[in-house]
């Protein structure tokens, strides 16, 4: 398969310009976005051009639908996740596109396709953020100096106080894969697995109460499922500045790899890939 991957648009009209321009140019078979993919209060405050109405409903569906009107048959399946600062009160939205066959929301789920399967998930280890929709302890309650743990946050639809304090994302990805042979899988995460090239952040040096912070940001529980399973290939976002300080958007667990769609410059970050020859996949700022 012929793919595209991009992540953490948040909006920015420039960046979906972008990228349906290179879907119409390339027609891949699949296109995968990896969550943070609406806007946020800041965005919508620094988004000179933004949209009227509905980001998704009037803007999104509209432009996905002309996509397809000018394709037709060459229309990619487009596989869509949401990330950490997408509000899960915008879920409804996501999944009228789905059901009008603009995208596949798959957080959660897993599809076939082309003889491969693929996955979907969306939550992060805690933040420092107060948005909690996508967040889930990782392999336990503990949460970092400095992050705010999934129950003093906020969240934009209502969930079980169980959920909240035992989830992990641990417990997901066993319940998600549980006796599955994943040699063929992809997966579309939004988090990074932990101490990776992938979950550099600017940290170095920080502290909080004296203790220094940890640099790697990413999910334990994720980077334990990609070396115990071994799926074919796994997609990551989230950390918007690891690759500026790590120069590297690709990384190996094993027969694993690894790609990051995060940027944190105003271009689209776009890695361009094709299931047979992973070792030639490409990256590129527009």
């Amino acid at each position: 398969m012929r793919c595209l991957f991009t992540s953490d648009l948040h909006g920015r009209i420039h960046r979906y310009e972008t990228l349906l321009s290179r879907i119409e140019e390339i027609s891949p078979d699949c296109v995968f976005m990896g969550g943070d993919l609406f806007p946020s209060f800041m965005t919508s405050f620094e988004e000179e051009n933004e949209p009227d109405g509905d980001f998704i409903l009037d803007y999104l569906r509209e432009k996905f639908s002309t996509l397809r009107n000018t394709l037709g048959s060459s229309y990619p399946d487009i596989f869509v996740i949401m990330g950490n600062d997408d509000p899960r009160a915008l879920e409804p939205s996501v999944q009228e596109l789905t059901d009008q066959n603009l995208w596949r929301y798959i957080h959660n789920r897993k599809v076939e396709i082309h003889n491969h399967q693929i996955f979907g998930y969306s939550y992060v280890p805690p933040t420092p953020f107060l948005l909690k929709d996508w967040e889930r302890y990782d392999v336990s309650r503990f949460v970092d100096p400095g992050c705010i743990s999934p129950k003093e946050g906020h969240h934009s639809t209502p969930v079980s106080e169980y959920e909240i304090e035992f989830a992990t994302i641990q417990k997901d990805l066993e319940a998600l894969t549980e006796k599955q042979d994943l040699s063929k899988t992809i997966f579309l995460f939004h988090a990074p697995p932990y101490n990776s090239k992938l979950d550099r952040a600017a940290l170095d040096g920080k502290m909080i109460d004296h203790v220094p912070l940890d640099v790697h940001v990413g999910s334990i529980a994720i980077a334990r499922f990609i070396e115990g399973c071994q799926p074919l290939l796994t997609l990551h976002g989230h950390i918007h500045e690891s690759v500026r300080l790590t120069n590297c958007w690709h990384d190996r667990s094993g027969r694993t790899h690894m790609f990051g769609g995060a940027h944190d410059g105003a271009e689209l970050s776009l890695v361009s890939f094709d299931t047979d020859d992973l070792e030639s996949a490409t990256r590129e700022l527009i």
